[in-house]
Parts: C-alpha cells; structure tokens; sequence
C-alpha cells in the first residue's frame, strides 16, 4: 500500500486486527522521520509492535573523478577552501540520502549546498560528468563506478565496513566520530499482537535473515541483513527518531 512515504501502507498495519496475520514492511521514514516532518500523522509509533529489524541500507559518500579529494579530510579542506562554492547531491528532499547529506555537513560543520534529484539515478549522471561535485549514493548505483575508478569513494555511511566495499572506510572511521546513517526496514505487527505471536514471527523471521542465500540475496539488492530482538528493534526506532528529529529541527528541513 504506498504512498506518503510509507505512511498509508503503516496506518493500515495500525488499524488492523492483531492477530499476527497482517504485518508490515516498515520504511525508516514513515517511523523515524515522516512525524517529524508532517504536523499530523494517520499513526503513531504506539500503534505498532515492533518484530524485527530486517535490513540495513548503508550510502556512499562520492566524488566526481576531477575533484582532487579522496578521503573526508581532503573533501573537508577543499570544502573550507571555498565554503559555500561546492555542493552534494542525493536522491530527494527529506529522503535518507539527503538526511545523510545534512549529517555530514553538519557534524564537519562545513558549508556545501545539498542538491535534490528526482532519485539516485540522475544524481549519479551527475555526479558522473561533474555537473555536481559529491553526491550521496546507494550501494547498487556506485559500486561498478567506484571499482572502475569512475568515481572517487569517500566514505561509507554506515557503522562498519562493508564486504561489497571493504577499502572503503566508514565516514566514522575517517575522523567524524559517531557518524552513522542507514536507510532501513523492518517488520512490525498492530500494537495488541499477543507476546507470544511476536516471539515466533521473531524467530521465523531472524533466522531466515541468518540463512546465506537470502543473505546472499539482501547484499545484491544493497542492503545488509540486520535481525534484532523485538526489544532491540523498538530501541533503535526510538534513537532513530530522536536522531532525525534533532537533525530535522536544526537543519530546517521541511517536508516536499
């Protein structure tokens, strides 16, 4: 059920029976950034039992093969030498990509112009032919580039190292302490759904997440499997929430 970022499909979730048969695929925004961007919301996080996180989606930190950085202290230099004069793309307005974006210029307190694409794809022939300088991508758009050399790979956004990347550091690594920004799903049911129902769907779910072909499978697609206990889950949601309303409120970001 799409539409409004997710926001439709989890009130549906929310409104219906619990009885463990109707579930939801939750997006990151609908849960952790969509209520801090939209003064009403068709649900609240009270309306739904968290399961399981599902999957982690890491970005990358990119910059076109003529710009002479290659690592974030360089790009945060060239950023200092002509501040306000260089500028990253992403996939959208008040999209992960562009969250990330924010966070990066934010936490190395440097002044670059982020750049909204209607998607990753037109961001990346962009940032390709250096009509924009740095751009946030995902995984499936830049890792071919990155490995021909077509684009120069500046950080990874997520906590650790990735294995389809594994000589690209983390931004956190690289000097901006605590930087971690991941798109992400997961798995939550109607607030209500009895504990023990919750506790088997957990099960089924982690330990298929542990299997290697659907491992296998979650890593072509860019993501990064990311089981949790139902405990976990709800903890993370809630620093999620707490993270990107901060960032929301202090960059100015507004909804489209």
């Amino acid at each position: 059920m799409p539409g409004q970022g997710g926001n439709i499909g989890m009130a549906a979730v929310a409104q219906a029976k619990p009885d463990g048969y109707t579930l939801g695929i939750a997006p990151a925004g609908a849960l952790t950034v969509n209520p801090h961007l939209n003064s009403s919301m068709p649900f609240e996080l009270k309306d739904l039992a968290p399961i399981t996180l599902l999957a982690e989606i890491p970005f990358v930190l990119v910059a076109s093969a003529d710009i002479p950085a290659h690592s974030t202290s360089e790009t945060i230099a060239l950023a200092k030498a002509k501040p306000g004069a260089l500028s990253i793309g992403h996939g959208g307005n008040s999209t992960a990509m562009h969250l990330t974006a924010a966070l990066f210029t934010q936490k190395t307190g440097i002044a670059m112009e982020l750049v909204p694409y209607r998607g990753t794809a037109p961001a990346t022939v962009d940032v390709l032919a250096g009509h924009v300088p740095f751009a946030v991508l995902d995984i499936p758009a830049s890792r071919q580039l990155i490995l021909e050399g077509k684009l120069n790979a500046i950080g990874v956004s997520s906590a650790r190292r990735l294995p389809s990347l594994p000589d690209v550091p983390t931004l956190a690594e690289s000097g901006i302490a605590g930087f971690e920004s991941v798109g992400w799903f997961g798995l939550v049911a109607p607030a209500g759904t009895p504990a023990d129902v919750i506790g088997r769907l957990n099960l089924a779910f982690t330990k298929a997440l542990k299997d290697p072909s659907v491992v296998e499978k979650i890593r072509t697609l860019g993501a990064e499997p990311a089981p949790t206990s139902p405990e976990q889950f709800a903890r993370f949601i809630q620093s999620e929430s707490t993270k990107w309303g901060k960032l929301i409120s202090e960059a100015g970001i507004k909804a489209n």
